[in-house]
């Protein structure tokens, strides 16, 4: 079990507090660092074209046109489809693609010659394992980093983009490797850092007894995305985060069954959380010709064809749905049952429906955050243990939709004070 104290004490993390961002979006004065990219692939709405290019030309941030104090000086693809960005980026930017990641940090020569390393795992033409999860190589791009770090005897911060591994033991293993080697390590996607709307973040030491995101998307992919919502508002309970001890998932008909039952202990979930998230979308499906209709429970079946849910339980006794409903919402809700409270509390994750997202920028400043100052503005035992809940949700699902008791997922840690995500 990982203690959040005694982890950032070896690790050399800390959380930043202040402004919206928790960093200030002006450059740093003094020498510019240098940024090695290990990508999969580089092409237009790749994740390295979100995020890798922030640094190539600024992101907009706070009202303003942000240039980070990093260049980019060496690059890692893995793959190059025929519409590859890497080498035109490369041309236009002047840094240089390298075949290995160790010559990758090293810029070609002997000795380690980057201050900062952006790990981006996501694309690219990958197989499969038997529970449908991609086997991007994360891990394997995190370990060759390290690597190079043990043999120099010196390390770099890290950024890793989305959850760590699509194998359990190689993403707790990541972490334990970052906490030997003091490495600073920071992780996750964009949705923690989006926008709200409202404008809220659930009060520090909340009395929480049930959680849900309403999501879109496929497993392994858009579910890691969910219980991140879920999980950035969790942390934030009385007593902070406790980890999970159960998960179970739920598919087709035995959805149904569990959105009928009308609660937890029924097998199902809060219909109340579920209509607050309804109230919150900005994507609800509708019948022709209307705007804004609550969709019947006929409709709402008729709509969503391939609907998941995953049910997991907290040690402390909180209880968490993740529901996956393609066809009524395209975008990302939560909602909580707080003690004593009458209404659920209840917000929408906002991500703007444009092909430049904004909103990546706000992650690429955590980024960059943990580039300049050495220490990550978020809790890395987040992204493990939403790491973990991916895994334990699609091997549920592929086992026959067991509930699976999760005492490896029993990671504690307590949460930064200050909100993280974008506010201007």
């Amino acid at each position: 079990m990982l203690s959040r104290r005694s982890f950032l004490g070896a690790l050399g993390l800390g959380v930043m507090g202040g402004s919206p961002l928790g960093f200030t979006a002006e450059p740093a004065s003094g020498p510019r660092k240098r940024l090695a990219v290990i990508t999969t692939e580089w092409r237009f709405h790749s994740h390295a074209w979100h995020m890798a290019e922030r640094f190539l030309h600024g992101y907009p941030i706070n009202g303003k046109w942000h240039r980070p104090a990093l260049d980019v000086v060496s690059a890692y693809v893995d793959q190059k489809p025929d519409n590859d960005l890497s080498r035109s980026r490369a041309d236009e930017f002047g840094f240089k693609i390298y075949p290995t990641i160790a010559e990758t940090l090293r810029c070609g020569g002997d000795k380690l010659a980057v201050d900062a390393v952006l790990i981006i795992g996501e694309h690219g033409k990958y197989p499969k394992s038997e529970y449908e999860q991609t086997k991007y190589p994360r891990y394997e791009f995190f370990k060759q980093t390290t690597d190079v770090f043990r043999a120099e005897g010196e390390v770099r911060p890290v950024f890793n983009d989305k959850h760590l591994s699509w194998n359990w033991e190689w993403a707790r293993e990541m972490v334990e490797i970052a906490r030997e080697l003091k490495v600073p390590f920071c992780a996750g996607s964009s949705l923690p850092v989006t926008w709200r709307m409202p404008d809220v973040d659930l009060p520090l030491d909340s009395d929480v007894e049930e959680l849900m995101c309403l999501a879109m998307g496929g497993i392994d992919s858009y579910d890691f995305h969910a219980l991140e919502v879920i999980q950035c508002m969790a942390e934030r309970r009385r007593g902070g985060e406790t980890g999970v001890v159960a998960m179970q998932a739920l598919r087709g008909d035995a959805f149904w069954k569990g959105m009928e039952s009308g609660s937890w202990g029924n097998g199902g979930w809060d219909p109340k959380l579920f209509d607050a998230c309804l109230t919150r979308t900005q994507t609800l499906a509708q019948p022709e010709t209307f705007s804004h209709r609550y969709p019947t429970a006929e409709q709402i079946r008729a709509w969503v064809k391939d609907p998941v849910a995953y049910r997991f339980e907290y040690a402390d006794g909180v209880k968490a749905t993740m529901l996956l409903m393609n066809g009524l919402v395209g975008d990302f809700t939560f909602a909580a049952r707080l003690k004593n409270e009458p209404q659920p509390f209840s917000t929408l994750f906002y991500l703007p429906p444009t092909p430049n997202v904004v909103y990546s920028a706000s992650l690429m400043a955590k980024a960059e955050e943990t580039f300049m100052t050495g220490k990550s503005p978020t809790p890395i035992e987040r992204t493990l243990l939403t790491t973990g809940l991916v895994e334990a949700g699609v091997r549920s699902l592929g086992s026959g939709q067991k509930r699976l008791e999760t005492p490896h997922l029993q990671i504690r840690y307590q949460p930064p004070k200050e909100s993280t995500f974008l506010r201007s």
